[in-house]
């Protein structure tokens, strides 16, 4: 469909495919880091790790903002789920084999495989929902209130934080919920609480795109690398870190010049 008349009509929105490109980008890039300053004893790898470090959750939670509005343009986010929700499972099942000491037990596929299949659960008929600005605002006060949960804390952290009682955290399988054990370890981590509340800020935010109500400025496309990256997000997340593993192999193979 050419990308004329109203943004309801110019059909797929660019911007969201962009942005989540440009997250995704950002996510291979610091895996890239961790990869070679962890694993393979890079000084330089380290150092850009803990630099970029910072910048994690924000490009994290873009990705899952963007994750929540592709919802309300689904033809089936249960379906959708249950796939990721495989494919996660698998992710869990070759780091726990291979690399036992990075295992990945709840990270960012298993965490958005949940939320959309309580998405397609709960929030059947998205597009016919009306949008409210406190709606979104309110999930934003939620995850500041929640951010601190995994650490032991409600709060936004550090003095505005409130400590919460340890017994909370003695049940090791709420660690999905944000109420991680003391024996819990997941290299890559993303609980309901306090993420739950971007990607549902996400939901509510993408009634506008299901009504064909987002900004026209949004549809077309401006970055057709981003574009494409954002388009193969899933594919490019399950092969990009034994990608990068592989060429750390290599590159360390190299007799280089002493």
């Amino acid at each position: 469909m050419a990308a004329t008349g109203t943004p309801a009509e110019a059909g797929r929105i660019h911007s969201m495919d962009e942005l989540r490109g440009f997250a995704v980008f950002c996510m291979i890039f610091y895996h890239g880091f961790y990869t070679a300053g962890f694993l393979f004893g890079s000084e330089v790898g380290a150092y850009f790790f803990r630099f970029f470090a910072p910048a994690e959750p924000f490009f994290a939670g873009l990705f899952i903002f963007i994750s929540g509005i592709a919802c309300n343009l689904s033809h089936s986010n249960l379906a959708r789920g249950l796939k990721l929700l495989a494919v996660a499972l698998g992710v869990t099942l070759v780091t726990g084999v291979f690399v036992p000491q990075d295992i990945i037990v709840f990270g960012i596929l298993h965490f958005l495989a949940v939320c959309m299949i309580l998405c397609g659960l709960l929030d059947r008929r998205p597009a016919r929902a009306r949008f409210r600005w406190r709606q979104p605002a309110a999930c934003a006060a939620l995850y500041l209130l929640t951010r601190s949960l995994p650490a032991g804390a409600l709060g936004p952290g550090g003095a505005w934080s409130l400590a919460l009682p340890r017994a909370l955290y003695a049940a090791g399988w709420l660690a999905p919920l944000g109420l991680p054990g003391p024996g819990f370890a997941s290299a890559d981590y993303f609980p309901l609480l306090p993420w739950g509340f971007v990607f549902a800020a996400g939901v509510f935010v993408g009634r506008l795109a299901a009504g064909g109500r987002f900004p026209a400025f949004l549809y077309p496309r401006r970055a057709p690398g981003l574009s494409w990256l954002g388009r193969h997000a899933l594919l490019l997340y399950i092969v990009h870190q034994p990608v990068i593993y592989g060429a750390c192999v290599l590159f360390a193979r190299i007799p280089w010049p002493e």
